[in-house]
């Protein structure tokens, strides 16, 4: 556990150091604090669609809600997504300062925002039982989970309720889920079964997450339930829409990572024969690592190797000629992102460049002009916030294991190398280094609490 006083001077330090900046500047805030009353203009009022939202418990910016309902034929799916492009001149101090932002930024005692949150938890986030301009995605699925046509337009919305994934699963798990999600155990695993037949590669490794306990901060693993995997597949679905309808057009900006080479394939093959796990050769390896038991020593060994099939990841803007590369290996098929423009600058982006292409418009100038830049600006913050979350995870792992160097773990080695291990610790769950030589990978073993040093940020183990 970490004492609060110590963990919140240590978190400020984290900010110092990436040069992250909670506040605006003045101009900024203004102009936030005038596009509130904003007019939302000539658009349709869908409030009686019963939306709703699932996210984080406490969390107050909402980019998505949802609706599924069940027809006769397949479903119709309703998907809102916060309009940022109402809130934020194209040009101005706002539009400026979220360039350079790129994302929000996660941190345990509290987020380093993208917007101000006069707009990102106020008057452009689907908060339940309010008005709210949106985009509105709606699509109409076959009964295997296809779409089979899709409409994205403006509209004014209205969520019902405001749930977390928790709760959310505990009403399926009870047989009495809202009426409004009520399809996702149908349509969520069909949409999971197509992503397996499209050769999605999905690595079920344990997620580190630092939780407050009232006094301080301890790290915990959590499960990912059913409901956040039936619900990311809505987003999914909406990702894919989104490049299909750059792509048709010739102009947009894509999220790709490239398919893994022979030689990554070929050694994920060597660590599953060398674990007797077994590998159809017939089986592609998004179906071979979704059939793996994620509880398995042998299963959390063979996703961590496979985190090589996963390199290479970036952004690509395109207008008038397509990339080579178009699809993203994760999610084999070409996909965008979307569905969080309050959290994240491309969606605002992207999501505009729908907009106009479902109109049959052209791009406005101020788009246009834009789309070369995102990536480098997205590849700079995506780093900047995989840097901040090791660096929040690494400062919490010292302070729990400060005081007991010289103690013995349970662990499970994840990957080995000529001098070192990466091995996992289930209680408490910590992700680190281990001293050793070509460890076997997936063998349980107890190790030695070598460093623990919350000043900067180590711990190391070696073999008991």
């Amino acid at each position: 556990m970490i004492r609060t006083g110590r963990a919140d001077l240590a978190f400020d330090g984290i900010r110092t150091e990436f040069g992250l900046r909670s506040s605006f500047p003045a101009a900024v805030l203004a102009e936030a604090e005038a596009a509130v009353s904003r007019s939302a203009g000539d658009r349709p009022d869908l409030t009686s669609i019963p939306l709703v939202t699932i996210d984080p418990p406490g969390a107050k910016d909402l980019d998505q809600a949802l609706c599924l309902e069940k027809t006769a034929s397949g479903f119709v799916v309703h998907y809102a997504i916060a309009d940022l492009g109402l809130f934020v001149t194209p040009g101005g101090a706002l539009d400026l300062e979220v360039r350079q932002r790129g994302q929000t930024i996660y941190l345990p005692d509290g987020n380093v925002p993208l917007h101000p949150t006069v707009l990102s938890e106020g008057a452009a986030s689907l908060l339940p039982g309010v008005v709210r301009p949106a985009v509105l995605w709606t699509f109409t699925c076959s009964a295997d989970g296809v779409p089979t046509s899709v409409e994205v337009r403006r509209a004014l919305v209205r969520s019902q309720a405001q749930f977390d994934y928790e709760s959310v699963q505990k009403t399926f798990d009870a047989g009495n889920p809202h009426p409004s999600v009520a399809a996702l155990a149908e349509f969520g695993p069909l949409r999971r079964a197509l992503a397996r037949k499209r050769g999605a590669v999905e690595l079920q490794l344990p997620e580190q997450e630092i939780e407050s306990n009232g006094e301080g901060w301890k790290l915990v693993t959590r499960p990912r339930a059913d409901v956040d995997a039936w619900n990311a597949e809505i987003s999914l679905m909406t990702g894919m829409a989104a490049a299909s309808l750059m792509l048709e057009a010739r102009v947009g900006i894509l999220r790709t990572l490239p398919d893994p080479d022979a030689s990554a394939v070929s050694a994920l093959r060597k660590s599953a024969a060398a674990l007797k796990v077994p590998w159809p050769a017939d089986v592609s390896p998004g179906a071979f690592l979704a059939g793996l038991d994620a509880s398995t020593p042998e299963a959390m060994a063979l996703f961590t190797d496979a985190t090589r099939l996963l390199r290479g990841a970036g952004y690509s803007a395109f207008n008038g000629s397509v990339p080579e590369v178009t699809t993203h290996a994760g999610v084999a098929a070409p996909y965008t992102h979307v569905t969080a423009p309050l959290r994240r600058l491309v969606d605002r982006f992207a999501t505009e460049v729908c907009l106009a292409v479902s109109g049959g418009q052209e791009l406005p100038a101020w788009l246009a002009e834009a789309l070369p830049q995102l990536p480098s600006l997205m590849g700079a913050s995506d780093s900047l916030a995989s840097k901040v979350e090791r660096a929040s995870l690494d400062l919490v792992e010292a302070w729990v294991l400060a005081g007991r160097v010289g103690q013995e773990f349970d662990a499970v080695v994840l990957r080995s190398g000529d001098h070192e291990a990466e091995i996992f610790i289930a209680n408490p769950p910590i992700l680190a280094k281990c001293a050793g030589k070509r460890l076997p990978e997936a063998e349980r073993l107890r190790v030695r609490l070598t460093e623990a040093d919350p000043a900067t940020r180590q711990v190391r183990f070696e073999r008991a």
